[in-house]
């Protein structure tokens, strides 16, 4: 009796192994194809920053949200969206969101290292959090992440701005933000914002006009150009200061 016994709980034993076993495998096996996923996406995006080198992007991650989000809501929703080249939008607008949302635009690879600085000293101080997401970053976002916040979209975000760099370059990465930026409810791009709020074309807008438009972009859905004085006088400030 007792080696049959010895039998059994040797086959049992053997037997309590094989879920955990499995168990293990399963894990394994999910973490490499999130893996392979994740590395897929990456590669997806870098190719679409190829493609965006020369062809002008239909529409972008927020585009996207913005017009599910338009399911759930009861007022109606239209969207404006002309992407016209950076040689058809005022000088005057393009310094002028420079100005207001990236003042080291053509000193930097990406990531304002100096900006990151002052907006984590400002935070440790307790003082109001300055924003240090350059116009790069804000593409990226733009293109692929939408407005939501995560770990992952901040990793996945650290390799692609420096690509967006590389690929791209400053004209064009400074084109593509102009022209699919978020200017207000439906409103995307230099052109439509112009045609929006001031009934003229993106070539035509004059410095004020200009700094308005610009003060409005970190919170679009919110703000308005002819309520933005102080904050336009500031960016006009800024523009005069840089020669422009």
């Amino acid at each position: 009796m007792r080696p049959r016994r010895l039998f059994w709980s040797v086959t049992e034993t053997q037997d309590t192994h094989v879920p955990a076993r499995r168990r293990r495998i399963s894990l394994r096996a999910i973490a490499l194809w999130f893996a392979v996923g994740v590395a897929s996406a990456w590669l997806l995006a870098v190719l679409s920053l190829v493609a965006a080198r020369w062809i002008d992007p239909p529409t972008t991650a927020v585009q996207m949200e913005r017009r599910v989000q338009s399911w759930f809501q009861s007022a109606p929703y239209r969207k404006r969206y002309a992407f016209v080249p950076l040689s058809q939008i005022s000088p005057n607008l393009q310094h002028a969101v420079i100005s207001a949302e990236d003042a080291r635009f053509y000193q930097h690879h990406g990531f304002d290292w100096q900006q990151m600085q002052i907006a984590a000293e400002g935070d440790l101080e307790g003082g109001r959090i300055r924003g240090a997401s350059t116009l790069t970053q804000q593409l990226v976002k733009n293109l692929f992440f939408g407005t939501g916040r995560s770990f992952l979209r901040k990793g996945a975000e650290f390799t692609l701005v420096p690509m967006a760099e590389l690929i791209l370059g400053k004209r064009r990465i400074l084109e593509l933000y102009l022209n699919v930026v978020e200017w207000g409810p439906g409103v995307y791009g230099a052109e439509a914002a112009c045609r929006a709020y001031d009934g003229t074309a993106a070539r035509n807008v004059g410095r004020e006009q200009a700094a308005r438009l610009a003060a409005i972009l970190p919170a679009p859905r919110r703000r308005r150009p002819d309520r933005m004085n102080r904050y336009s006088e500031i960016i006009l400030e800024r523009m005069r200061q840089v020669g422009w």
